[in-house]
């Protein structure tokens, strides 16, 4: 077990850090730096006018301070020359991610703005954690916050989808979220002797995340990874949920998935995914002009209740989906099966992907 337990560490670690298995002076570092953002790069910075809005001392692209700026994430850090000093305590790592999450609730800039700070940031909390190998209940804890900041940052993302270069965000987004998931999983191991309150939730999020047709793959296989999980985590409500989900998508029951989905799911599991709901719809209106009778169109108030969606909503998917929408002479709308023209839109959905419940 404690062999178990120094393989998994070390991979948290590795995952953590994103740096090869043989970099130097990983073992035994602790950070000195008292600040949000080490003193020297901080001064850099200023010089360079290298500072975030959300950095700067009355505007000044010139200008910050010890409670303004925040460390940014460097990809090409070399762990073998790292200097205390530039290294951030847990103390401080708690601190600093406290003040990004703040900076969440701001209404003053554009989300995607205020994302782009706080992901790059999160990414250098993460890098200094690593660093000092760090996994104990609190790093536990900041995962926690920092996956949960990358699913409302999914949500809030792809509500901003008709705005230019949102797709790459997005993406980037669900990189971040799969890596930070993958990482926390390595924690809960390490500090397996105690079972955390969450855990069973955050790893439904994991396979929640697999009813997005363009997510990001890592790692193995749902059907290996499941083999790998505690069976208590497997028998638990919210893995039974995101697993039943998951089967009825694949299944084409999309009346038993939204049902459950309305009624079962948590917050933060209905912020994953109400992103992906869209390509749940499109595949059960594609179900439906195959498989239906060409004499028989499927009304569509009665489809939008199944799917849970407004009307007008479900109109604009079918049409971005490449299908013709008809009327009846009291103005009823219907799908009419057997259309040859359908596909779904390369660019993704223009379509607010929303979830509207029925009275």
């Amino acid at each position: 077990m404690e062999k178990k337990n120094s393989k998994a560490k070390r991979r948290a670690v590795d995952a953590r850090q994103n740096v090869p298995d043989d970099s130097p002076n990983t073992r035994g570092l602790v950070g000195t730096c008292p600040d949000m953002c080490p003193a020297k790069e901080r001064s850099q910075r200023e010089r360079l006018r290298d500072l975030s809005v959300f950095e700067r001392v009355d505007g000044d692209p010139s200008r910050t301070s010890p409670s303004l700026a925040v460390k940014k994430f460097c990809r090409t850090i070399s762990t073998g020359h790292a200097q205390m000093a530039d290294i951030r305590p847990l103390a401080v790592l708690r601190k600093t991610l406290d003040h990004l999450l703040n900076i969440l609730d701001s209404s003053e800039y554009p989300f995607e703005l205020v994302h782009d700070f706080v992901f790059d940031r999160t990414r250098s909390i993460r890098q200094d954690l690593g660093m000092q190998d760090i996994v104990n209940d609190q790093a536990i804890h900041m995962y926690e916050k920092m996956v949960k900041f990358h699913i409302m940052s999914h949500k809030k993302l792809a509500s901003c989808s008709h705005k230019p270069d949102i797709s790459s965000l997005c993406h980037l987004n669900l990189e971040q979220l799969m890596k930070c998931l993958l990482t926390l999983f390595e924690l809960y191991s390490i500090n397996q002797k105690s079972v955390k309150k969450n855990e069973a939730e955050f790893y439904s999020f994991y396979v929640l995340l697999h009813l997005g047709c363009k997510i990001p793959k890592m790692g193995d296989s749902l059907s290996l990874w499941y083999r790998h999980l505690d069976p208590s985590l497997l028998r638990s409500g919210e893995m039974r949920f995101a697993r039943s989900l998951l089967r009825y998508s694949q299944l084409g029951n999309y009346k038993r998935f939204f049902s459950m989905m309305a009624a079962e799911a948590t917050h933060l599991q209905l912020s994953l995914i109400e992103p992906f709901l869209n390509e749940v719809r499109a595949q059960a209106v594609l179900c439906i002009n195959y498989g239906g009778y060409k004499l028989h169109p499927y009304p569509l108030t009665h489809l939008s209740k199944i799917l849970m969606v407004k009307e007008s909503d479900l109109e604009s998917l079918c049409i971005e989906c490449g299908l013709e929408i008809s009327m009846d002479e009291a103005g009823s709308k219907f799908l009419p099966a057997k259309q040859q023209g359908f596909s779904l839109p390369k660019s993704g959905f223009r379509t607010q992907s929303s979830f509207a419940t029925q009275n």
